[in-house]
């Protein structure tokens, strides 16, 4: 059996998991399902088509569910999906999808989103990604398994961010970031590639080192930029983490490629 506090408010349409625990002065709407073992603190406010997974601890003040911040939104039935085990903290905000849309924003799994961190419509997360505090994705971001993205930065409506990419404090993202690449400043140019996570992830040093010179060559001067990444391609073919990278790139895209600062 789960555990409500007296003083929350669950409506008796939402779907509660095995042993979920619902904290005071909560709000659970009716069209809400909660997994096993999920835990909401005091003060969480949960609405609309919203599923959360199991194993999640959702921190005060946090706001889940809520309609799209977007002005052709029409009101329609849209959803808010979340994996299991993901950390929540206090003021955190994830909307539905919209209408003009997909209609469903999609959380993956072993997530961690800090204080303030906001999620907007039609976003598409991975698993183990990490928002810091106060980190926003615009409507319909892409976020790649294993990404970070540091505190007050924030990424523009459409964008790509490759898995395991690291975007610095600040940061202003209005172009995609390819896999495993690092980006600072405002706008966000590309640094390098996020060494640092790839070392920490346990990517072989062989793994990293191919990485490294594929980098050199796409960003080198060169040539055009269309002509080193079929070289890449060409060279590289046999590595997976490359080959991701030169994908990640030639995918159709709504946004332009972060380049870095100056040619390398």
């Amino acid at each position: 059996m789960g555990k409500i506090h007296p003083l929350a408010s669950v409506d008796k349409g939402a779907q509660l998991g095995e042993d979920v625990e619902i904290g005071s002065y909560c709000i659970v709407g009716p069209q809400v399902k909660l997994g096993a073992r999920t835990r909401l603190q005091s003060h969480v406010n949960i609405e609309g088509l919203t599923e959360i997974g199991e194993d999640c601890v959702v921190h005060p003040f946090a706001s889940l569910g809520g309609p799209p911040q977007h002005a052709a939104h029409r009101g329609d039935d849209t959803r808010l999906i979340i994996g299991d085990r993901n950390l929540i903290r206090e003021y955190v905000t994830m909307n539905t999808g919209s209408s003009v849309g997909s209609g469903v924003t999609k959380v993956g799994s072993d997530g961690m989103f800090y204080t303030g961190a906001h999620v907007a419509h039609d976003c598409v997360v991975g698993d183990r990604v990490l928002l810091t505090n106060l980190a926003t994705l615009g409507g319909h971001v892409t976020v790649g398994d294993y990404a970070i993205i540091s505190g007050l930065a924030g990424v523009h409506q459409f964008s790509r961010v490759g898995r395991y990419a690291f975007i610095g404090a600040g940061a202003i993202v209005v172009r995609d970031v390819i896999p495993y690449g690092s980006v600072w400043g405002n706008h966000a140019h590309l640094e390098g590639l996020n060494l640092v996570g790839l070392k920490r992830r346990g990517f072989s040093r062989e793994q990293i080192n191919t990485l490294r010179v594929a980098y050199r060559l796409l960003f080198a001067e060169e040539g055009s930029f269309q002509e080193r990444v079929d070289e890449v391609a060409e060279t590289y073919a046999d590595a997976p983490e490359v080959m991701e990278v030169i994908d990640f790139i030639r995918a159709d895209a709504n946004r332009p490629l972060c380049m870095p600062a100056r040619e390398v």
